[in-house]
C-alpha cells in the first residue's frame, strides 16, 4: 500500500530530471557567458588606444608637454616640472608665534611630524627645476636636472618639448647618470633647442671615455660650458684642447669654459696650452682644483706671451700666404677689366653727347639751351669721376699697386671697398669685446665676427726663428689650488710684464689687451713670495672689477 502511494506521489517528483537538464542549460549558458566575458570588458576600439608620442604637438608649457609625452612613453611614475627654489630671507619669529610653540598639544605635534616627514621625502623626488621669465609658464629661461638619473627615453622625450621653448637659455645637469652614449644623443638634441641656448653645465657625470669634447664641434653655438668635478684626466684634456683648435680647425663660439676640480695634471695643462695657441673666443678659463705643476704652469704662461711657432705651424703660415697672394691677384684682373669697360662706357657717352650738340647746332632756338644741359651733364660727370677718383686713391696704398687711370682706380675703389668694410667692423667689435670684459663670466657674450686666422698676424722674426705675439684675447685665468711653486710663478711674471709692455704700446688702439685676472692662490708657494707679490701689484690696476670698487669709494669720499 505504502509503495503504491508512493507511486503516484512520485509523479510530483517526476520533474526532477528536467529540473537537472534546466540547470544543465543554465551551467552551459554560464560557460558561454564565462567565455564571452573578455569579450564584453575590451573598451570599443576608437576610445582608448594607445597614443602615439610622435603624434603629440607640443604646446610650449614644458609642465604640460613633459606629463603628456611620459604618459605616452608609459611611464606611470615621472618627475615633476617644479619652480626652482629661491632662498628665502631669515625668518624672525614673532611673540604670538612663540606663544603658540609653547603649546603642548600631542595632536598639533603628530600633525607637525607628519608634515615635516612628508616635506622631507616630497624634497628627495626627482624633479625638474626651471627658471621662468616674468613668472610666464611658456617662457622657461634655465632648467636644472640634479641627482636622478637621464635615460636614453628621457632625452627622447626632451627633443619633444624642448624645441618649443624659445626663450630657452642654459641646461645644467647634476649627477644625472649620464654614459658616452647619452652625451651623444645630448649633443644631437642641443642644435633643435632654441637659437638662445648658450650655456650646458655637465657637472659630477664622470664617462669612461671621455667625450665632453663633442659639447665643443665645430659646429655648436654653446658660448658657455661648465665641466666640473668630471674626473676629467690629462686624455680628456687633450680632446678638449684638440677641440679649442688645432692648425686646421678652430672652435669660434665658446666664451667660457671651467674645468675646475678635475684630475688634469701637467701633460693636460699642456694639451689646454696648444689650443690656447691658435684659438682667439676664450676669454674665460678655469683649471682650479687640479694637479698642475710647474711643468704645466710654464706651457699655459708660454702661449700667453710671444711664443715660437713649430715647423708645422710654419710651413702651414706660408701656405696660407702663397693662398692669400693667389686670391688677391684673381682679383686684380677682373677689377681691371671692369674699369676698362667703364672707361669705354664713359667715351660713347661723351661722343654721344657731343654728335647730339653738332645735330643742334642747327636750331638756333636751341642754341642757348644746350650749354646749359652740357654744363649739368659735365658738371655731374665731373663729381662722379672725382668722387671714384677719391676713392681709388683712399684705396691705392693698402693695395700696394702702382696708379693708372683715374676711371681704373675707380673700378678698383668699388671692387676693394667691401673686402675693407669687414676689418674695420672687427675692430670695433674687437673694442666693444674689451668693453664687455669688465663683466662677470656671467654676463660675457659673444658676437658673431670674421676671425682672421691667427697664423697670418704680424709676426716677428729673431735669429732665424718665427714668434708670434701670444694669446691676448684669455681675460681670466683661474688655476687656485694647484701644485704651482715658485718656478711656475716666474713664467707668470714674464708673461704679465710682457703683456703690460705690450697693452702699454697698443693703448692708441683698440683690441685685446691679455689678461684682467689671474688667480694663483692656495699653491705651493708662500703668500709672501716676492714674484707672487709683483704679480699682485701688476694685475691690482687691471681688474676691471677692483677699480670699480675703488671708483665707487672715491666717488662715495668725494661726491
Amino acid at each position: 500500500m505504502s509503495s503504491e502511494q508512493s507511486a503516484p506521489g512520485a509523479s510530483p517528483r517526476a520533474p526532477r530530471p528536467g529540473t537537472q537538464k534546466s540547470s544543465g542549460a543554465v551551467t552551459k549558458k554560464g560557460e558561454r557567458a564565462a567565455k564571452e566575458k573578455p569579450a564584453t570588458v575590451l573598451p570599443p576600439v576608437g576610445e582608448e588606444e594607445p597614443k602615439s608620442p610622435e603624434e603629440y604637438q607640443c604646446s610650449g608649457v614644458l609642465e604640460t608637454d613633459f606629463a603628456e609625452l611620459c604618459t605616452r612613453w608609459g611611464y606611470t611614475d615621472f618627475p615633476k616640472v617644479v619652480n626652482r627654489p629661491r632662498p628665502h630671507p631669515p625668518f624672525v619669529p614673532s611673540a604670538s608665534m612663540s606663544e603658540k610653540a609653547t603649546l603642548d598639544d600631542p595632536r598639533l605635534s603628530g600633525s607637525c611630524s607628519l608634515n615635516s616627514l612628508e616635506s622631507k621625502y616630497v624634497f628627495f623626488r626627482p624633479t625638474i627645476q626651471v627658471e621662468l621669465e616674468q613668472e610666464d609658464s611658456k617662457s622657461v629661461k634655465e632648467i636644472y636636472i640634479r641627482g636622478w638619473k637621464v635615460e636614453e627615453r628621457i632625452l627622447g622625450i626632451f627633443s619633444k618639448c624642448l624645441p618649443p621653448l624659445t626663450q630657452l637659455q642654459a641646461i645644467n645637469l647634476w649627477k644625472v647618470g649620464l654614459t658616452d652614449k647619452t652625451l651623444t644623443t645630448f649633443v644631437e638634441l642641443l642644435p633643435l633647442c632654441s637659437s638662445t641656448l648658450r650655456k650646458v653645465s655637465l657637472e659630477g657625470n664622470p664617462l669612461p671615455e671621455q667625450s665632453y669634447h663633442k659639447l665643443m664641434a665645430l659646429d655648436s653655438t654653446i658660448a658657455h660650458l661648465s665641466l666640473r668635478n668630471n674626473n676629467i684626466d690629462d686624455r680628456g684634456a687633450q680632446l678638449l684642447g684638440q677641440a679649442l683648435s688645432t692648425l686646421h680647425s678652430c672652435n669660434r663660439t665658446l666664451v667660457s669654459l671651467n674645468l675646475g676640480f678635475n684630475h688634469i695634471g701637467d701633460e693636460g695643462a699642456g694639451y689646454i696650452a696648444d689650443g690656447l695657441r691658435l684659438n682667439r673666443s676664450l676669454l674665460w678659463l678655469s683649471l682650479a682644483h687640479n694637479r698642475i705643476q710647474d711643468k704645466g704652469a710654464l706651457k699655459l704662461a708660454e702661449v700667453l706671451r710671444a711664443f715660437e711657432l713649430t715647423h708645422t705651424e710654419v710651413v702651414e703660415r706660408r701656405r696660407l700666404l702663397l693662398e692669400k697672394g693667389t686670391q688677391e691677384r684673381s682679383r686684380s684682373p677682373s677689377s681691371s677689366r671692369h674699369g676698362d669697360s667703364k672707361t669705354d662706357r664713359e667715351k660713347s657717352q661723351m661722343v654721344g653727347i657731343s654728335n647730339s650738340t653738332l645735330v643742334d647746332k642747327t636750331d638756333k632756338t636751341q642754341t642757348m639751351k644746350t650749354p646749359k644741359g652740357l654744363g649739368k651733364k659735365k658738371e655731374k660727370s665731373w663729381e662722379l669721376a672725382k668722387k671714384e677718383e677719391k676713392s681709388g686713391s683712399g684705396q691705392s696704398p693698402t693695395q700696394g699697386t702702382p696708379k693708372k687711370e683715374d676711371a681704373t682706380k675707380a673700378g678698383k675703389g668699388k671692387v676693394t671697398i667691401p673686402e675693407q668694410k669687414p676689418s674695420r667692423a672687427k675692430g670695433i667689435k674687437i673694442g666693444s669685446r674689451e668693453k664687455r670684459s669688465i663683466l662677470l663670466e656671467s654676463e660675457l657674450v659673444v658676437e658673431a665676427t670674421e676671425v682672421v686666422n691667427p697664423l697670418l698676424e704680424p709676426v716677428e722674426h729673431r735669429d732665424g726663428k718665427v714668434f708670434m705675439p701670444g694669446n691676448k684675447v684669455l681675460l681670466h685665468l683661474n688655476l687656485i689650488r694647484n701644485r704651482i711653486t715658485e718656478v711656475g710663478l716666474e713664467g707668470f711674471l714674464a708673461t704679465v710684464q710682457y703683456q703690460m709692455q705690450f697693452s702699454k704700446a697698443k693703448s692708441a688702439s683698440k683690441g685685446p689687451v691679455g689678461l684682467l685676472w689671474l688667480s694663483l692662490a692656495k699653491n705651493c708657494f708662500a703668500p709672501q713670495c716676492p714674484a707672487y707679490a709683483i704679480i699682485q701689484e701688476l694685475m691690482l690696476p687691471r681688474d676691471p672689477i677692483k677699480a670699480k670698487l675703488r671708483e665707487d669709494e672715491a666717488m662715495a669720499f668725494f661726491p
